[in-house]
């Protein structure tokens, strides 16, 4: 999921709309905005589809005011749905606000429970819907101690974004698990996932949210605080590895960057004897680019994407992702016939993308695909926001490499070390590598029972 928070910039639902187009890799089921008014008044309008489907100029132009929120989310099989699209809007006597979040609360059903104990109904299976019922609606205290106190209770992966009548709170996760970048626009400021949406819409990137920190946007300027005194960097490797967009930086570490270095590193430990380097479309070439320089062998567009097609691994069903696969790729016959060919993908979760793709590039006539993964191996679950749940998912869960590169069909299949995922990054000697390693930075709370 993305979010999108701007504050203190006329026609704010229109920025944060083509700021979302910048985001729209990080969720293709639906999207949303909520604005307020310089009256406090609020404004609401989301929708299944992509950023383009779901708003046009009347819509966008009712969106009034200087502030607004938005988001755009990916499904998976529990919290798809009209009902869960964000951001969510709240109605209160102590002050109207809206919500979005992007990640995933591990002790989701423990603050549940606590909460409906307390006699709370849930219209939504979303953490920003927790969030909202957490913090205190106690007119004597600063809001931003309520949310303070209920950021406490939260244990995972999050970048939550507040918009209220007159101000923005931003807040990330205290293990630095999820991204959340700070801009500034004219007079105003902007939050966003990923610093690709400011170039956008005009925004100067000023830094990254801390982990464990809320920030303030507001008449005042910028006010920051600790939620947390607990703080580590674990940013999340897919983030580097998948989700993010090459033109991000992400806690100072640009991502085309990450990419290229993980392919140049891939080739050092996995070279493989071959005629041409692959990437697998969008997201793999730059470790494709770098694993070529650094083997000397040609770089080939031997497969071609159609620009109108999604991300698959985001869809919903595992039936749509594969339907997502045919639609998506072609191989270009007159490149890969009779070739020996390095595939570089990014990742393998489930491993059917990948048959399909060794498959495609068999019957355009390659003579062998050597398949190399900028990424460990994935053996386990992430509880953090994306959607790999089980190990029944996951190609790698009980199967090592040449039993995943036989379920696969490919002739070699190597991987990035875990050292190398982190330090393709420089400067970096830290990230989340839970679903390669098992080693999870956070209790898994109702989790805690899936072990391999």
């Amino acid at each position: 999921m993305g979010v999108l928070g701007i504050y203190g910039v006329k026609n704010a639902a229109s920025l944060t709309y083509y700021g979302l187009h910048a985001l729209q890799h990080r969720g293709q089921e639906g999207a949303g905005i909520v604005s307020f008014d310089d009256d406090g008044s609020a404004y609401r309008y989301h929708g299944l589809g992509l950023v383009s489907e779901v708003f046009d100029p009347d819509t966008l132009a009712s969106l009034k005011g200087s502030i607004a929120v938005g988001n755009v989310r990916y499904a998976n099989i529990t919290r798809g749905g009209m009902n869960n699209l964000e951001p969510l809007f709240f109605r209160h006597r102590s002050g109207d606000f809206a919500i979005t979040n992007d990640g995933n609360l591990v002790n989701s059903g423990q603050i549940a429970a606590y909460l409906e104990n307390k006699g709370s109904l849930f219209q939504t299976s979303t953490d920003s819907e927790l969030l909202a019922y957490l913090i205190k609606k106690d007119t004597s205290h600063p809001r931003i101690d309520e949310i303070k106190s209920a950021l406490n209770m939260m244990e995972g992966g999050f970048s939550f974004v507040i918009a209220t009548r007159n101000r923005i709170y931003a807040a990330r996760d205290k293990y630095g698990l999820k991204p959340l970048a700070l801009g500034r626009i004219g007079n105003g400021w902007v939050v966003s996932s990923e610093t690709c949406a400011f170039e956008l819409i005009g925004a100067e990137f000023v830094r990254d949210v801390e982990p464990g920190e809320v920030v303030t946007l507001d008449e005042h300027g910028i006010r920051s605080c600790l939620y947390s005194q607990f703080q580590r960097h674990k940013m999340c490797a897919m983030e580097f590895i998948y989700f993010a967009r090459p033109d991000s930086d992400i806690d100072g570490c640009n991502v085309h960057a990450y990419r290229k270095e993980s392919g140049r590193r891939l080739f050092r430990e996995c070279p493989a004897d071959a005629d041409i380097v692959v990437g697998v479309p969008d997201s793999s070439l730059s470790a494709a680019q770098g694993y070529a320089e650094e083997s000397g062998l040609p770089y080939e567009m031997g497969l071609v994407k159609s620009k109108y097609v999604g991300r698959t691994f985001i869809q919903p069903s595992q039936e749509m992702r594969e339907m997502g696969v045919k639609m998506k790729l072609s191989a270009v016959r007159s490149i890969v016939k009779d070739k020996r060919i390095v595939l570089v993908d990014d990742s393998i979760v489930r491993g059917t993308t990948s048959l399909k793709i060794i498959k495609l590039l068999r019957e355009a006539g390659a003579k062998e695909v050597h398949v190399r993964i900028a990424s460990p191996r994935m053996t386990h679950p992430c509880f953090y926001g994306v959607d790999t749940s089980t190990f029944e998912e996951l190609l790698c869960s009980r199967r090592n490499t040449e039993e995943a590169r036989q379920v696969i069909g490919a002739d070699s299949l190597g991987y990035l070390s875990p050292d190398s995922t982190i330090h393709s990054c420089p400067g970096r000697d830290d990230l989340c590598l839970a679903c390669f390693t098992g080693e999870y930075p956070t209790s898994l709370y109702e989790h805690e029972n899936h072990n391999n």
